[in-house]
């Protein structure tokens, strides 16, 4: 439970950070502007997807807290054999940095107006996260060859889940992705076109934070990070 309690007090603090950035804690009837400023501020259809796609991120973030639980609990039995970190994992890691610079460098080009640029930074995110899903599938491959096969330890089959799980979460934000780039190559509007570069900023920050969360657990630094966090809240 304390891991769960631990994941959910980031994510309350990612979503309180990312509300006060947001008009929505804002009092209209308290401030004070020209008539025609407040059909500028006419934006409930972008707070609206961003609250949407929080939500969904909520549900997903809870999800993987779960299976981090469960993780927890299972590896203190005695049957439990963590298998080796395949190298290749830190340069897949530094891959979806990249692609995650990528994106927000898109979404600060959509701000300002920069076609061009949001299209570069949409296809350098795109190609690095298929580099990202393909490293994935070849530390498959590596680990399998030397032996450890889904079904051959309970650490292996959390190996496969933990890391199948936010892979087909990736490919659910290729579609996504593909969807922005398409707008943004037929020449969307420009107020559409933000919003869906932003929802896609979002959402890939989001599988970054994941994905190194879950990089850290199967690497053995959470357990120690955990225990930290467990004797600041007692």
């Amino acid at each position: 439970m304390s891991v769960i309690l631990v994941f959910l007090l980031v994510i309350a603090g990612i979503a309180g950070w990312w509300l006060s950035h947001q008009r929505l804690m804002t009092k209209p009837w308290l401030e004070q502007s020209m008539a025609g400023d407040f059909v500028a501020l006419d934006r409930s259809a972008l707070p609206t997807a961003k609250i949407g796609l929080g939500v969904f991120l909520a549900v997903v973030g809870c999800l993987f807290a779960l299976f981090t639980s469960a993780y927890f609990m299972r590896m203190a039995l005695s049957d439990w054999r963590p298998l080796p970190i395949p190298p290749l994992l830190w340069l897949n890691t530094g891959v979806l940095v990249l692609s995650s610079i990528a994106i927000q460098c898109a979404s600060l080009a959509a701000r300002k107006g920069q076609v061009d640029m949001v299209r570069l930074g949409l296809t350098t995110a795109g190609l690095t996260a298929l580099v990202f899903l393909i490293g994935q599938l070849v530390a498959w491959r590596e680990l399998s060859a030397d032996g450890y096969f889904l079904a051959s330890n309970p650490a292996n089959s959390f190996f496969y889940l933990l890391t199948g799980m936010h892979g087909l979460h990736i490919l659910g934000g290729l579609v996504g992705l593909g969807r922005t780039s398409v707008g943004a190559w037929n020449g969307a509007q420009p107020q559409r076109l933000r919003l869906s570069v932003e929802l896609c900023a979002m959402y890939w920050h989001f599988l970054l934070f994941v994905w190194l969360a879950i990089f850290a657990l199967l690497a053995g630094w959470a357990s120690t990070l955990i225990d930290i966090c467990r004797g600041l809240l007692t």
